[in-house]
């Protein structure tokens, strides 16, 4: 690796400018008001967290050598939380290789791992469901819809837990649904369905219309889906169904099937209850009746993601076989993860999988990791299921049934989630229900408390990836991040998640697309920011991405490259360079604070506005354990150099010395040159000491801690 990453200390590298050389273009002050008392008491070593994740296969033994391992630890993070890609690639996670199935002579259908304690597991395995819905899906993408996939002899199945017998709901209470989308405007009069067994009696077939969405069906724009005028159906008997929806052509890009009411009947051979429960679909095309009553259909079938037309489900069968093995997804091995060091014998944010796995299946995870004696704290189930289009009703159905199955096998987990893909998941179009327009929390939320579950929310969960247009430029983005993350905290309370539910950020980073901002000082001022910020307003826990060493990518639509990673590395994970991210972590985890228990934080407010109509430079103030009084300052603004007065209300800031740390220009510079990309200087701070508490200088773009001892305390007289 390229030494920066564990000398941090010591004289400003060559070419820097020394902080009392600047000259400061404004003036700020940065009071601490202790009067109220903390804002929030933290332990570092649980609050800042990283997050471990699936990967392509081969990728695991490269990522867990010793020397990644040593360079990951020396990160300073405290907590660990292992993210589920299977959850986001539409996949079945076998966590343990060893297992049973549920149909064992054919080795298929609902698999449950092995809790019997063998050899340690060092990697596990993703499974593509044969049942699949979705034509686009959050991980690689390498998926397709077997709903116009061209074969009949493949069908759709939604998920059978989602059944009355499973919920105790009616099924009208979790309506499924398929949505085609067209691609653009197009004439449509007429459907034909190729049900498979369990068929829906009860349908209807809606079209979209207002406003079409910019990017996806998870928005929520103005409009409503109205049904075909005679696109009703009461008495379905599945097959091959064909109909006519209206008398003259409805012009719409966007089709959905609600489906109200299943059959209930199994194939022939089947010898599960669940293969007779949900619905199934082998084909739909769409379009106009011709003259000879065919129809002239508009959807595109094909059996690959970019032939087919776009196709989401609100759910789907986690039924698979043992030849559905994901070539291209492996997650790190359980017992790896937890022998790794990396845990510190703390417990992780562990999850299960819910979307496309079994309570069985979850409720052996937990027991598994029991078994072994690993520490088990929060539980988090499933991963993004806005991001998979699921409603809060049928996640909620899901919820309640895994907690009850985790709980059986142990009663003293706390169990959440669900983690969020975004806060801005609202009245999603795909599931839109008129006129029911309470959020997604809201209806989430509700549902618990209707089936007396809201006990079993020991935490809520999501994810803070603030700005998806990372190709625009960072300084405005950048100014509005502490407001932006302020709103969505707002919102979580508005829309009813009570007050005393720890909140957790289980990943966050600049951008869940790649882009050099990622890699650049601009991550590591959002990076530091959102967690202190996060942290200061009471959050229990925030989880940064990128821990692991990955190579840079790039975002072809600005020609960008980068990475949320800590260390850039070559093919074959080994470090070349730490990256701004990396720095960040530290600033926050061994300078601001300090690896120890109990460090309490102080509300911070800064006098001046710049432009973009935010605080430029943001303030956080600790005690640490130590005894030290610490503050972090971020400067975000790209071109101005402030001078900062910290006044504190209790005088402790009077004269004394002080330290200065600060990652700015001086210590780190990123130098594009696409796959190539490198950082010079790759650090280290700059570290000095401060006599007295005149004004310190803050670079453009930098992070700042200073420190200083409580003075000493008067002796009474006598004394």
């Amino acid at each position: 690796m390229g030494g920066a990453a564990i000398a941090l200390a010591g004289a400003a590298p060559p070419g820097a400018t020394p902080a009392a050389a600047q000259r400061p273009d404004d003036t700020l002050t940065v009071r601490i008001e202790t009067a109220a008392g903390p804002v929030a008491s933290i332990d570092p070593r649980t609050a800042l967290g990283a997050g471990l994740d699936g990967h392509r296969p081969g990728d695991i033994a490269k990522l867990y050598t010793p020397e990644n391992l040593r360079a990951m630890s020396s990160a300073g993070v405290g907590v660990v939380t292992y993210r589920l890609r299977t959850e986001l690639a539409n996949d079945a996670w076998h966590w343990n290789p060893a297992g049973r199935w549920s149909d064992a002579a054919h080795a298929q259908g609902y698999w449950t791992s092995d809790t019997t304690l063998g050899t340690p597991i060092r990697t596990s395995r993703g499974y593509r469901l044969p049942s699949r819905g979705n034509t686009v899906d959050q991980a690689d993408n390498r998926g397709y819809s077997r709903i116009d996939d061209g074969d009949t002899a493949t069908f759709w199945k939604s998920d059978p837990y989602l059944d009355s017998v499973f919920t105790g709901d009616p099924d009208a209470a979790h309506p499924q649904w398929v949505v085609l989308d067209l691609g653009r405007i197009q004439p449509v009069d007429a459907i034909r369905i190729d049900w498979a067994a369990p068929f829906a009696t009860a349908y209807d077939v809606q079209y979209w219309s207002g406003e079409l969405p910019g990017s996806g069906l998870d928005e929520n724009p103005d409009g409503a889906w109205r049904r075909f005028p005679l696109g009703a159906v009461t008495h379905g008997a599945g097959g091959r169904d064909q109909r006519r929806l209206s008398a003259a052509p409805v012009r719409t890009r966007f089709v959905r099937l609600w489906l109200r009411a299943g059959s209930h009947t199994a194939p022939p051979d089947s010898r599960d209850r669940r293969d007779a429960l949900g619905y199934a679909i082998r084909e739909v095309s769409l379009g106009t009746l011709l003259p000879n009553g065919g129809l002239a259909d508009r959807v595109r079938h094909a059996a690959d993601h970019d032939g087919q037309t776009v196709i989401a489900v609100s759910s789907t069968d986690p039924w698979h076989r043992a030849s559905d093995i994901d070539p291209a997804l492996e997650q790190p091995g359980l017992d790896l993860v937890f022998t790794s060091g990396l845990t510190h014998d703390r417990a992780p944010l562990i999850p299960v999988a819910v979307l496309f796995g079994t309570p069985e299946d979850a409720a052996a995870e937990v027991t598994y990791l029991r078994r072994r004696r690993y520490p088990l704290g929060r539980v988090e189930i499933g991963e993004e299921p806005d991001g998979q289009y699921v409603s809060p009703d049928d996640y909620g159905a899901l919820y309640v049934q895994w907690v009850r199955a985790l709980h059986r096998a142990d009663p003293s987990i706390r169990t959440g989630g669900p983690s969020w893909q975004s806060t801005s998941t609202d009245l999603m179009m795909a599931w839109r229900d008129d006129p029911d327009e309470r959020p997604w929390l809201t209806r989430f939320l509700d549902y618990l408390r209707d089936h007396r579950a809201m006990a079993s929310l020991h935490f809520f969960s999501f994810e803070w990836y603030p700005f998806d247009s990372i190709c625009d430029p960072s300084a405005p983005q950048l100014a509005a991040a502490p407001s932006l993350l302020d709103s969505a905290l707002a919102k979580l309370d508005a829309e009813g998640l009570p007050l005393g539910i720890p909140r957790i950020i289980a990943e966050y980073g600049y951008s869940a697309f790649a882009g050099r901002a990622e890699v650049d000082r601009a991550g590591a001022l959002l990076d530091a920011d959102a967690a202190a910020h996060f942290l200061a307003r009471g959050g229990a826990q925030a989880y940064l991405y990128g821990w692991e060493p990955s190579p840079l990518d790039e975002n072809a639509q600005c020609n960008s490259w980068g990475n949320n990673t800590m260390f850039v590395s070559d093919a074959a994970r080994r470090i070349i360079d730490t990256t701004a991210t990396y720095f960040a972590a530290r600033m926050l985890t061994n300078e601001w604070l300090s690896p120890a228990p109990m460090q309490r934080l102080y509300r911070a407010t800064v006098s001046r506005h710049g432009a973009y109509g935010a605080a430029l430079v943001t303030a956080y103030a600790a005690k640490r354990s130590d005894g030290r009084w610490s503050v972090l300052l971020v400067n975000m603004d790209p071109k101005r150099t402030w001078a900062a007065a910290i006044r504190i209300d209790d005088g402790s800031a009077r004269s004394t010395t002080r330290t200065l740390i600060q990652f700015g220009a001086a210590s780190y510079v990123w130098h594009a040159r696409g796959a190539r990309g490198f950082p010079r200087p790759d650090g280290p701070f700059i570290r000095r000491s401060v006599r007295g508490h005149g004004f310190i200088l803050l670079p453009p773009w930098s992070l700042s801690v200073v420190r200083w001892p409580e003075p000493p305390r008067e002796r009474p007289p006598g004394s």
